[in-house]
């Protein structure tokens, strides 16, 4: 696609200017921008943004939720050529300092008070930071720091100039050429400071486009927009993508109301990584749970047919009419309900990456008719890699490779990738951007995989965490830690986990049960508890989880790859891993190399064969202060399985 973001924002506007382009809810109402509003918009935010000394090829922060002016800002900043750089709103002050020294940034827009202040904490950090304007004005009446303003402030001086120069929005954009850099994400950072990815218009555009060639995406969509807009994840499916198809993008009020406002629009493309499909499904299975016994049992009956037919009937198979009609009825009477109940009744794609997902979590929603599939790609490929065709979803590959994309496979196993959707560099790091991009323009992954029979593309693992079993029963089997975390995951009252197991010769795990759905379970179960902590460690809990430990050990079993990689030992951790005790990532995705490191005391235990483990953790709280948790850890044995031999 040979245009830039603010070329195809007015191309909107012209082509159809009363079309909803942006709905936010506010106070319970969804409020519509229209295609031509939002230009309007855009025109006077960077008209105030040129005026205030933005210059092109500049870095400016954006860091809130999704938010139509937050959007419009970004669009703003591209418009006058220069560089949003979108941050994680969740992520502490500290975090901040980095991207902003690194991008050399002046100029910050923020959503809220909350953000404010961190931009106001880190200043002495960032000397360079001079300007901060906020979207919402709600607790900064009587602030009155030097630079900080009402975003209001700023489109009334572009309002003003624009009314002036009537012709000077259209002459800037004409000025952007698509080669030009349109955005820069920096990586979650599982290993010191993060990197910035440098993208241009055409490397997001070009993929945004491919994949809405791929399944077919028109203006019709309806998209919501929950998700971190600093995650390329979410900013390829509701910016990139949004503006290349010009379909319409749902901001919900607060993440609060995000199920609530998932039923009310009723997306018809829908995104969303693992874990919020283990959370939906963690939702049903206590609600059902809670329910009378007739219900359960008709819940369970059509669920049998579900998994059995369902699945097929997604995928244009052969089905017997008895079974059709009888699904047909399940439909009537317990898939649609479930699906309407999720916000899923009007889903035609819907995607899930940056993790592998579990089998049968994935075959649950396609089998009660939601046409999930899964992608591959990262922030340095602008995402789109691979994509799994309608009729050819499965658990166990992430897809085919879509128009532009070229895989091959090293000999270490390594991916390799190219595209035209490839990361320009990452930022004032060289020396990184030589280790991922070859001389011949091959992008290193870093993820181990092949390319099945089918053209499938199958990942193990990243290529740095596949290692290997040392001495006993096992020693040399391939042990894949992911593929292991990611199969107790699947179990609604595992919510984290973190295996251990390289180098060493049997397989231990550290689980974080699910606290609403083990909450749910002890309370029918008359079983008293105070807290995470207390719950963590309760007997029975240790026995709930020891049956999923031995479920997952009987299904590995039967894999002769990984059948090495089953579960000796495990305890369940005394506090839930988070992303402010450095634990997980802002996308969370698990750190293990630091886990390790810092609960090493566990680790050594959980080899060394004890049964308990006295342990205390330092842990940050949300207003900023810093404690402690400690407990006795009971760590226990799991039963293993001989390898299943199958016929040759």
């Amino acid at each position: 696609m040979n245009r830039t973001f603010p070329q195809l924002l007015l191309q909107h506007a012209a082509e159809r200017p009363d079309a909803p382009a942006l709905r936010e809810k506010e106070y319970g109402i969804w409020q519509a921008h229209s295609w031509s509003e939002l230009a309007t918009l855009v025109e006077q935010v960077a008209a105030g943004l040129q005026l205030a000394g933005l210059r092109h090829g500049e870095h400016m922060v954006v860091i809130g939720s999704n938010r139509p002016r937050l959007y419009a800002t970004m669009l703003a900043i591209q418009a006058v050529g220069a560089i949003p750089v979108p941050l994680y709103q969740d992520a502490v002050a500290a975090e901040c300092v980095f991207p902003l020294n690194n991008a050399e940034v002046r100029f910050a827009l923020v959503e809220d008070q909350e953000q404010v202040d961190k931009m106001l904490e880190v200043r002495e950090s960032c000397p360079l930071l001079t300007n901060i304007w906020f979207d919402d004005p709600r607790g900064l009446r009587k602030y009155s720091e030097n630079g900080l303003q009402d975003m209001e402030q700023l489109i009334e001086v572009g309002r003003q100039f624009v009314a002036k120069n009537p012709a000077w929005f259209r002459d800037a954009v004409g000025k952007v050429v698509p080669d030009d850099v349109a955005a820069m994400f920096f990586t979650s950072g599982t290993t010191g400071n993060p990197k910035g990815v440098v993208h241009t218009h055409s490397t997001l555009l070009d993929r945004a486009q491919a994949g809405a060639e791929f399944d077919k995406l028109t203006s019709a969509e309806e998209v919501l927009a929950y998700l971190p807009p600093a995650w390329i994840g979410q900013n390829i499916f509701s910016y990139a993508q949004w503006l290349a198809c010009g379909y319409v993008v749902n901001c919900p009020e607060s993440a609060s109301t995000v199920t609530i406002d998932l039923k009310e629009i009723g997306p018809t493309y829908y995104f969303a990584p693992p874990r919020i499909f283990e959370g939906l499904l963690t939702s049903v299975t206590i609600r059902m749970e809670d329910a009378g016994a007739i219900k359960r049992k008709m819940f369970a009956a059509c669920m049998a047919l579900a998994e059995r037919v369902g699945p097929a009937l997604m995928d244009g198979q052969a089905v017997s009419g008895w079974d059709r009609f009888k699904y047909a009825l399940g439909d009537l009477l317990v898939y649609g309900p479930l699906r309407n109940n999720l916000g899923f009744s009007r889903v035609r794609v819907a995607y899930t990456a940056g993790e592998a997902i579990g089998p049968d979590l994935f075959s649950f929603f396609r089998s009660i008719g939601v046409n999930l599939k899964q992608l591959y790609g990262s922030t340095e490929t602008a995402v789109f890699v691979c994509l799994q065709p309608d009729n050819q979803a499965r658990a166990d590959t992430v897809g085919v490779p879509i128009r532009g994309v070229e895989i091959k496979v090293a000999d270490n196993g390594e991916i390799l990738v190219k595209s035209a959707g490839l990361l320009k560099e990452y930022y004032k790091n060289p020396e990184a951007t030589a280790e991922v991009l070859t001389a011949d323009g091959w992008y290193r992954t870093s993820d181990a995989g092949f390319i099945d029979a089918h053209g499938h593309l199958k990942i193990i693992d990243r290529v740095k965490d596949v290692g290997r079993i040392q001495g006993g029963a096992n020693d040399g089997a391939m042990f894949a830690p992911k593929y292991v975390e990611n199969k107790l995951k699947f179990f609604p009252h595992i919510k984290e986990v973190v295996a251990l197991g390289d180098r060493r010769e049997k397989v231990c795990v550290m689980i974080n049960i699910d606290f609403e759905a083990v909450g749910n379970w002890a309370e029918r179960r008359n079983l008293p508890y105070a807290g995470y902590t207390d719950l963590a460690q309760k007997p029975e809990v240790y026995e709930l989880i020891k049956e999923c430990v031995e479920k997952v050990n009987a299904d590995l079993a039967s894999d002769t790859l990984l059948a090495g990689s089953q579960v000796s030992r495990f305890l369940v951790l005394h506090k839930e891993l988070d992303a402010d005790d450095g634990e997980l990532t802002r996308t969370n995705k698990v750190r293990r190399g630091f886990i390790a490191d810092k609960y090493g005391v566990l680790v050594d235990a959980l080899y060394a064969g004890k049964s308990e483990q006295y342990i205390e953790t330092q842990v940050k709280f949300e207003d900023g202060r810093t404690g402690s948790v400690s407990a006795t850890l009971a760590l226990s044995d799991a039963k293993t399985f001989a390898p299943v031999k199958t016929a040759a």
